[in-house]
């Protein structure tokens, strides 16, 4: 028998010996999902949340050159894009799946809400399907890695397809008692969590709401409603999936890791800092993911303003020791889908930056 350290939880799982080639193939049960697949009703919703809003992505520039974009619509589409997808990396990613700070319980459960706003699934679904993902990385059990049906290029465009968005169709659910145990217990959470679908009709139509009052007209309201409540949802389900796919393949490898995530800088200001994908998979529970010098990362900035403000505490910082120990010598680079090596040891400047 032989140990091996378990990456979510921290203990030393003991695995058994190989069996003999020749021995029965037993599949047990996965430990890891649900009893129950999910329903073809759930399912069918899934396709709803995501294929509306791309059906609105793909009707907007007619629709703008045909009828008009407003100022007001891009403000209001501009504070829900910064509300909800600071409550998705902030709130759902950093803090409920990583516990990279510590939060009063109002600002708590002000991130669940918030996190909600992006219609990217209730917030015990979300963390369950991220920490299994950080527990399988680009191995078998990941449920989004891009690598799934291996390296050659249609393998690897049909893993990226899957990665993006297919997987969210999966039946296969992530068993929420094994991986979010800590969410389950808190009465506060699953009332949040609970919540979801009228979270989600306040997401589409409270934009609606204040571009109609804002304007004082039925115009306003629907203009509203289409950038700020169905092309904003598009514009941040794409940038949140393509850290899921596009960081799995494609970019930097700055930091030593044992799984394929990359370091996409183009991506670093729509996603708030998320794209720096590498660092966030070296060190998981580290609060801020750009941490070399010239790496935006407004999450951690909002992170920094709630510790300012008293809000958080015991924030999980980047650490020089561990930062160098994560460093290699080399780090490889991207160049047109292809990787080279450059020298680029870790420097004080670096470090200052972190």
């Amino acid at each position: 028998m032989s140990t091996t350290p378990d990456t979510l939880s921290g203990t030393t799982a003991i695995s058994a010996p190989p069996a003999p080639e020749d021995a029965p193939v037993v599949r047990a049960a996965r430990p890891d999902l649900e009893d129950e697949q999910s329903t073809l009703a759930q399912r069918i919703l899934v396709g709803v949340f995501v294929g509306v809003p791309m059906l609105a992505l793909a009707a907007a520039i007619p629709f703008a050159w045909g009828w008009g974009l407003g100022w007001h619509d891009v403000v209001i589409a501009a504070v829900f894009y910064w509300l909800s997808g600071l409550g998705v990396t902030v709130g759902y990613h950093r803090y409920f799946t990583h516990g990279s700070f510590k939060a009063k319980t109002g600002l708590r459960v002000a991130l669940a809400i918030a996190g909600s706003l992006a219609m990217e699934g209730p917030v015990i679904t979300w963390v369950s399907d991220h920490r299994r993902h950080h527990k399988y990385s680009d191995k078998e059990g990941d449920p989004h890695s891009p690598w799934r049906y291996g390296d050659d290029w249609k393998a690897l465009t049909k893993g990226l397809l899957y990665a993006h968005m297919l997987w969210l169709f999966d039946p296969n659910k992530t068993s929420q008692e094994k991986f979010s145990p800590d969410l389950l217990a808190d009465p506060r959470i699953r009332k949040v969590n609970a919540a979801f679908i009228p979270l989600v009709g306040v997401s589409l139509f409270l934009p609606a709401l204040i571009g109609g009052l804002w304007g004082m007209s039925w115009h306003g309201a629907i203009t509203a409603f289409f950038w700020a409540g169905l092309v904003r949802i598009t514009l941040l389900h794409h940038v949140t999936w393509s850290i899921n796919s596009i960081c799995h393949t494609f970019g930097n490898e700055d930091f030593e890791v044992r799984d394929r995530s990359r370091n996409v800088s183009w991506l670093a200001i729509a996603s708030f800092g998320e794209s720096w994908h590498n660092l966030h998979h070296a060190d998981p529970t580290c609060a801020r993911h750009g941490a070399l010098k010239g790496q935006i990362d407004q999450s951690a900035r909002v992170i920094w303003a709630f510790e300012k403000l008293g809000w958080v505490y015991d924030v999980r910082w980047p650490d020089e020791a561990r930062l160098s120990a994560k460093r290699p010598a080399t780090a490889t680079r991207s160049l047109g889908g292809m990787t080279k090596r450059s020298d680029k040891a870790i420097t004080p400047a670096d470090r200052a930056a972190a």
